[in-house]
């Protein structure tokens, strides 16, 4: 017994107790006082702890507070080691059902601050393939996954988000004021579903839903990409629906639920 103490390091004990505690954190993360109170040391020694862990990926920061929540690199650890959150092996089968009943392309993007970062990918049936790239962060206001994690939260929690990537245009539909953006997403919290109408590519239409963790935490988002056409409002509905469920199937597999929105 006395060997293994001898060999522990106490700094690395310590981080590895704050990361257990922010995977656990509610849904609008922990502040630096709770994190000392439940940690047990001083102030100074969490906050240098946290910034290396952040640096790292493994925590991330919002502000007002600021409160710490769990960062993409925790997130991407979780899903490879098949843990707590192995989001792209639990979504596949759910994908594929999506597939077949859509003819689209399917998409799964994990959170990391309000930018989707998609993990993983089922292409459409038939020879169109869409050349999107696994692993990388993507602006949110130019997708339906990433309007679809930023309506999840507070609306200055948006403004902050946008402060920092800005609003760069990719086509003629792109939301370039703030204020188009939070007409989408009033719109999404209202029916549960967004919609990238050619807004990141020029005939590219694609329908996201967000989907949750135990704690209510938007984790990521599901989504649907295929070729612009003419499509009713019935038929974007019935798309709508058909990726809100999927979506739902997925908080199921993960054992999460749904944040009702204030």
């Amino acid at each position: 017994m006395a060997t293994k103490e001898r060999y522990k390091v106490g700094s690395v004990v310590r981080a590895l107790h704050l990361v257990d505690l922010i995977a656990a954190a509610p849904q609008n993360g922990l502040t630096l006082s709770d994190l000392t109170k439940e940690l047990g040391v001083s102030k100074s020694t969490v906050f240098a702890l946290l910034q290396t862990l952040m640096d790292a990926g493994y925590v991330r920061q919002t502000k007002p507070g600021p409160r710490y929540l769990p960062g993409i690199s925790l997130v991407r650890l979780g899903d490879l080691a098949g843990g707590h959150l192995p989001v792209g092996e639990v979504a596949q089968p759910i994908m594929h059902r999506l597939s077949r009943a859509t003819g689209l392309t399917i998409r799964v993007s994990i959170n990391d601050g309000g930018h989707p970062v998609f993990v993983s990918r089922v292409d459409a049936p038939g020879n169109i393939r869409f050349l999107t790239l696994l692993g990388a962060k993507e602006l949110p206001h130019v997708s339906s996954a990433g309007k679809a994690m930023l309506a999840q939260m507070t609306d200055l929690e948006i403004a902050q988000v946008i402060e920092q990537t800005g609003l760069p245009k990719r086509t003629k539909n792109t939301r370039t004021q703030l204020s188009q953006l939070m007409n989408d997403i009033r719109r999404i919290r209202a029916i549960g579903f967004a919609i990238d109408d050619e807004e990141d590519c020029d005939g590219i239409y694609c329908v996201g839903a967000a989907f949750f963790d135990h704690n209510g935490r938007c984790v990521g988002a599901i989504s649907a990409t295929g070729i612009k056409r003419d499509l009713s409002v019935r038929a974007v509905e019935q798309l709508g629906r058909q990726v809100v469920d999927a979506a739902a199937e997925i908080t199921n597999a993960l054992g999460g639920k749904v944040r009702k929105q204030a």
